[in-house]
């Protein structure tokens, strides 16, 4: 059996709800080989992150050598990366190795309002990976920042998105979850403006929406979906954990990653 592999670059969320920790359940769930470089180690849970602890440039590159030198990734999805020195390892390593499928979530913001990227980092970001990318995946904050254009309606979305595509050469999701319209997202690609109805659920627990959103994205890339195909499914699937209604810690909590797993050895002890 050969499943299609993808690659996750990001830090760690110890909690266990955003980050590498929600990528790699994503991509499982989703029907692909997880694997990780992560960037960062990360003191946080629900309710913020304390601190950060940035891997070396030489460590990280280590990582992703032995991930392509051995198994490598259909798709590649990069999060959280809080510094440029660790972004330009990244794009340098991505071009070597003729990279595919490169999602880019420009995790500058967590759900929480905890800053995550060094504003040096949004330059190089900006600079070297997201002209390599086939996707960039922002919120409005973070398309705001991208395109330098504020955001306080639907046409403003589009023109942002419109934007970052022209500017960077890429495919654009803005993701519209915060408060401007019912969690409906737009995709910018191949000169197109394409909505993606969302129904706004009323859960709380939101941390790492947006990991697992580009997560799930790469994934269906990586199986040989269209752009397009591989957003509807990606939503379907977020829109579902978010409906499992998992209720953990006392801040913003996670969502139920395994909503649909069944099976044997998923069942609880009956004792």
């Amino acid at each position: 059996m050969k499943l299609k592999t993808v690659m996750t670059v990001a830090g760690s969320d110890c909690s266990g709800g955003a980050g590498i920790q929600a990528d790699l359940k994503t991509m499982t769930m989703n029907g692909v080989y997880a694997m990780s470089a992560i960037t960062a180690l990360t003191a946080q849970n629900t309710t913020g992150v304390r601190s950060i602890l940035e891997v070396t440039p030489e460590f990280l590159s280590d990582q992703i050598d032995m991930i392509f030198e051995d198994i490598v990734p259909d798709a590649v999805k990069i999060g959280m990366v809080a510094s440029g020195k660790l972004i330009s390892v990244i794009a340098d390593k991505l071009v070597k190795y003729g990279a595919k499928n490169i999602i880019v979530d420009p995790v500058m913001v967590s759900t929480s309002g905890s800053a995550l990227i060094k504003t040096e980092a949004t330059a190089v970001l900006a600079e070297k990976l997201l002209p390599i990318s086939s996707l960039t995946t922002p919120n409005i904050p973070e398309a705001e920042i991208l395109s330098g254009i504020k955001i306080s309606s639907e046409a403003d979305i589009e023109k942002a998105a419109r934007k970052i595509g022209e500017t960077y050469g890429c495919s654009v999701l803005v993701k519209g979850g915060h408060n401007i319209n019912d969690a409906n997202d737009l995709l910018w690609t191949n000169g197109r403006s394409t909505w993606f109805a969302g129904k706004r659920i009323d859960n709380f627990n939101t941390h790492g929406t947006g990991c697992t959103l580009s997560s799930a994205i790469a994934a269906n890339l990586a199986k040989g979906f269209t752009m397009e195909e591989s957003v509807k499914l990606a939503k379907e699937y977020i829109s579902a954990a978010l409906l499992a209604m998992l209720d953990l810690g006392s801040g913003s909590g996670p969502m139920n990653h395994a909503f649909a797993l069944q099976g044997k050895f998923s069942q609880e002890s009956d004792k």
